[in-house]
């Protein structure tokens, strides 16, 4: 295929003397995003680490592991040198998971030109710095304009061509406007923002609620408890965003309430997916062994409890999220615990 035509006939294809996009993370993030840009005509790279695997999504023109029964179009540049990738590039997109971006840009960073714009698509917090992947990135990708990329986007159906949008943060307001117009079309259409705190932070704590509203679903506790929950989770969001500088209006937007509703009820979400086996009774070591792709919210927890408690913010959910996946606490009596908490009005709760 020389264009990409996914279930929702969506398609295009790369044109001579288009801007250059250089993906790196070949997961099913990176792959959807590389075939919008493939999409919107720009000339499209995607690199991957492990060699012999993009050698197989090169041969299948598919990526099985992570995107499986979406064509890959010929024209898509499927690589494992970041040299190639990163050629001539006029926007460089992270899509490597937070605690994997240091040994990745150990061998990807190198080869990036330099002063390029930088686009990171990654979400958590880093263990141990507690830093966020934009934070990370300046460290190691030297001086260029960062933007970041969140929303409430599942790669499955991103790739597809269904109707998503997203919000896009710098605070360079010109890249922001070039990257809306590079990644924007009529299936998946950014918005803009300069609060690349309130994007990241959003981003990353909403894994954490997915993984309890998982366990509410593993419980069979229903709606009115998942409502609940995604409501009482985006308050602990806002809390912490804004004692870390974010602007309060980001979490009520598509980064913020937007994202952690999708992530919270979908099927494809894979943080909530480890709530609901652990809400099931399997321990966290067995649920983790058998899955291919990364749960951010994992370690993720880690890092957003002590950011809480650095800061002084009350985050009860994730507090028991992180008790449950570390410290042994069964999912009923994390339950009981935070419904038998002190009595308080709901405004500033």
């Amino acid at each position: 295929m020389t264009d990409t035509q996914g279930a929702d006939g969506a398609h295009g294809g790369a044109v001579d003397g288009a801007p250059v996009i250089a993906i790196l993370g070949n997961g099913g993030w990176g792959t959807a995003l590389a075939l919008v840009a493939h999409r919107n005509g720009a000339r499209t790279r995607l690199w991957g680490i492990e060699g012999p695997y993009v050698a197989e999504t090169r041969r299948l023109r598919e990526n099985p592991r992570y995107l499986p029964g979406v064509a890959l179009p010929d024209d898509l540049v499927l690589t494992a040198d970041a040299a190639e990738a990163a050629r001539d590039a006029d926007l460089l997109v992270s899509v490597i998971p937070t605690q994997f971006l240091r040994p990745a840009f150990a061998a990807v960073g190198p080869a990036l030109p330099r002063s390029v714009p930088l686009l990171s698509c990654s979400k958590g917090i880093e263990r141990g710095t507690l830093r966020r992947p934009s934070e990370i990135l300046a460290e190691l990708a030297g001086e260029r304009p960062l933007a970041v990329l969140s929303g409430p986007n599942h790669a499955e159906e991103v790739a597809l061509g269904r109707p998503a949008t997203a919000v896009v943060a710098c605070l360079d307001g010109a890249v922001t406007g070039e990257i809306q117009k590079l990644f924007s079309d009529p299936g998946f259409r950014l918005y803009g923002s300069a609060d690349v705190v309130g994007l990241e932070v959003a981003a990353a704590v909403k894994n954490v609620i997915a993984i309890a509203a998982g366990i509410l679903d593993g419980l069979h506790l229903g709606d009115n408890a998942k409502a609940a929950l995604i409501t009482r989770g985006a308050v602990e969001i806002s809390r912490l965003g804004v004692e870390l500088g974010a602007r309060a209006e980001t979490f009520a937007g598509l980064a913020g309430i937007g994202d952690l509703i999708a992530t919270c009820v979908s099927p494809h979400g894979r943080n909530r997916g480890v709530g609901e086996r652990l809400g099931r009774g399997e321990l966290l070591a067995d649920i983790l062994a058998t899955m291919v792709q990364v749960a951010e919210g994992v370690e993720t927890t880690r890092g957003v409890v002590e950011l809480a408690a650095q800061n002084g913010v009350e985050m009860p959910i994730c507090a028991v999220v992180h008790r449950i996946l570390f410290e042994g606490l069964r999912p009923r009596d994390a339950l009981h615990e935070l419904m038998t908490r002190e009595l308080k009005e709901e405004s500033g709760s």
